[in-house]
Formats: structure tokens, C-alpha cells, sequence
């Protein structure tokens, strides 16, 4: 028996990183997984990969409409959508604050916080009909931190959480928990990061109380897992931080933005 058996899940930027470590997890607990993606190559390389508890679906999550299509594809597949992970991100540049521009603030905001907040909206009826959906969405260290030079990913990301809170003391009555995690991985976002900035990857391990940064599928997936079961059905509003300790005295990140 696994712990999500027999459960529907749409997993948003599953073609890579966090995403593709929690649908690959999902599927091992007995999920069948919604593989939402926008790079079409990574997405059906991923859904292929899980075999027949997989379904790539082209999602680029700035759009509304692709995001609704995504949630219809999932009860029009399956019947029933059960858990949704808001994990998608793409864009952003590390700049000062004063160099953003009205165009980065604005896909930020798109992927970061509208993004999910369409696919909780698309979902929420389906869950709430049944009396069960599991929400987890992707927050950030980034934002709690105040970290330097990603004004609009830390703004989506903090955004994001406050939605995510009001949501679930809105549904709680409903059986449908939503709960956000901060976590420390080697992302595609993190890696794309430090290939610009090569010297940050050894100082960000070192800054980490555990020495590393995490794994995607070892070592966030589980988690979002326990947070998308029955085990957890408690727990809503909550920030869980899974980063080796780095949210406990913050971490250093001071990227040279000139």
C-alpha cells in the first residue's frame, strides 16, 4: 500500500527539479500524476517515463486558460482531481531592486502567485464536492529571507503564502487542506543560478546547517507527499521548511549585483 494510493495529483512544472522529483514520488506511492508542463520536450520525457500513472499536459500556468485546460484534462482523464502542487516557475533575472522593470514584475506575479491561485480556483469545486483535496504550494526561502537581487520571485513567492493561508481558513470546513513549502533543492531554478553565478554554489552549501542543499525526489518530495495524504489531513496553513535548518538564522546570500 502506498500512501497516495488510488489518488489523482496535477504536479505544475513537473518536467524538471522539485517538480519531476514529487511526480516521480507520487507516482512510487501510488498517484497517478498530472504532468504539467510548459517545455513540451521535458514534460512528455517525464510523463513517459512514469509509464501509465503519468499524463504530460502542455500547461504554461502565466495562462489562465491553459490552466483551467489543465485541471479539466485531469477529471476528464481520470474523474477527479485529489491533491494539486503549485511548483511551476520560470523567468525572473537577479537584479537590484531599482532595475526590475514593470514587464519581470509582471511574469513574476503571473506564474507566482496567479498561476496557482487559477489552479486552486479550477480545482477547488471538484474537491469540494468529494470532501477531500490536498493543496501544496511552493513558497520560498527567497521571500521569508528578503534574499538579494529577486525582487519578483520573493514578492510572488510571500504573495503566495498569504493566499495560501486564507484559502485554507476559508476551506477548512470543506475537507480540503492547503499547506506551503520552503525548500532548499537543486532546482532547475538553482542550477540555472548558479551557472551564473558559479562562486554562490559552494558558499550556499556551506551556509546550510547540513552542509547541503537538498534533493529534489530524496529529499522534498516525501515531504509534499506526507502534506498530500490522509496523514495530514490536521495540518492546513501551515509553512513547513524543508532546507537542512537554513530558514533557522537565515541563510547567506549576497550575489554581486553589479
Amino acid at each position: 500500500m502506498g500512501l497516495l494510493d488510488g489518488r489523482i495529483a496535477i504536479v505544475t512544472g513537473a518536467g524538471d527539479g522539485i517538480g519531476k522529483g514529487i511526480a516521480r514520488h507520487f507516482v512510487s506511492e501510488g498517484a497517478q500524476v498530472l504532468v504539467a508542463e510548459r517545455n513540451e520536450t521535458t514534460g512528455q520525457e517525464v510523463a513517459d517515463s512514469l509509464g501509465d500513472s503519468a499524463l504530460f499536459c502542455h500547461t504554461d500556468v502565466a495562462d489562465k486558460d491553459q490552466v483551467d485546460a489543465m485541471v479539466a484534462t485531469a477529471v476528464e482523464h481520470w474523474g477527479t482531481v485529489d491533491i494539486l502542487v503549485n511548483n511551476a516557475w520560470g523567468g525572473g533575472r537577479i537584479s537590484r531592486v531599482e532595475q526590475k522593470t514593470p514587464e519581470l514584475m509582471e511574469r513574476g506575479m503571473a506564474i507566482g502567485l496567479y498561476g496557482p491561485l487559477w489552479a486552486m480556483l479550477a480545482a477547488h469545486p471538484v474537491m469540494k464536492e468529494k470532501g477531500y483535496g490536498r493543496i501544496v504550494n511552493m513558497a520560498s526561502l527567497n521571500g521569508v529571507n528578503a534574499h538579494m537581487g529577486t525582487l519578483e520571485y520573493n514578492t510572488a513567492k510571500e504573495a503566495l503564502r498569504g493566499a495560501t493561508r486564507t484559502a485554507a481558513r476559508e476551506w477548512a470546513p470543506t475537507g480540503i487542506t492547503a499547506n506551503i513549502i520552503c525548500p532548499a533543492a537543486k532546482s532547475a531554478a538553482f542550477r540555472r543560478v548558479m551557472g551564473e553565478h558559479p562562486e554562490l554554489e559552494a558558499a550556499a552549501d556551506a551556509s546550510n546547517p547540513m552542509g547541503r542543499i537538498g534533493d529534489a525526489e530524496a529529499d522534498i518530495a516525501p515531504v509534499a507527499a506526507f502534506l498530500a495524504s490522509e496523514g495530514s489531513r490536521y495540518m492546513t496553513g501551515n509553512t513547513l521548511f524543508v532546507d537542512g535548518g537554513s530558514h533557522i538564522n537565515g541563510s547567506s546570500w549576497a550575489p554581486d549585483l553589479d
